[in-house]
C-alpha cells in the first residue's frame, strides 16, 4: 500500500509504502501526483518511505519502470528513507541507475531526507 505524506515542503511530494506495493498503488496514489507536478513544468523532488515492505506484485514493478523513464529529464531529486537491509544493498548497486539525484537516508532522519528533497539547487 502506498500512502502520501502530508506536510512536505511545496514541491516536495512524498509517500510511505507499507505491506506490499500494486499496481493500483501507482494508478490511485502515484501517478496522479507526479502528473500534476509535470503538469505544472515543475521537476519531481519526491520522498519515499519504506519502514516495513513486502515487495512489489510484476504489475506494480512495470509500473515503477515506466514511471522512471516517462519524463526522465524531468526526475529532480529522490530521497529514500529506508532501514532495509536489502534496499540499501540494491539502492548501492544501481541507484546510479535512478533518474535526477538520488539519496538514501536512514528512517532517523527523515526530517534530513525531506529538506535534502526540497533544498535550492547549489
Amino acid at each position: 500500500m502506498l500512502e502520501p505524506i502530508g506536510g512536505l515542503p511545496d514541491g516536495v511530494i512524498g509517500f510511505e509504502a507499507t505491506g506490499r506495493l500494486e499496481a493500483s498503488d501507482y494508478e490511485r496514489v502515484l501517478m496522479p501526483a507526479v502528473r500534476e507536478v509535470w503538469g505544472r513544468g515543475d521537476e519531481i523532488r519526491i520522498v519515499l518511505v519504506f519502514e516495513r515492505f513486502e515487495g512489489m506484485s510484476p504489475e506494480a514493478a512495470w509500473e515503477d519502470l515506466k514511471l522512471g523513464v516517462e519524463h526522465m529529464t524531468r526526475w529532480k531529486r529522490i530521497a529514500l528513507v529506508t532501514d532495509l537491509d536489502w534496499m540499501i544493498t540494491v539502492t548501492s548497486l544501481f541507484g546510479w541507475m535512478t533518474p535526477g539525484e538520488f539519496k538514501r537516508f536512514p528512517v532517523a532522519n527523515r526530517d534530513e531526507a525531506i529538506a535534502w528533497a526540497a533544498a535550492a539547487d547549489r
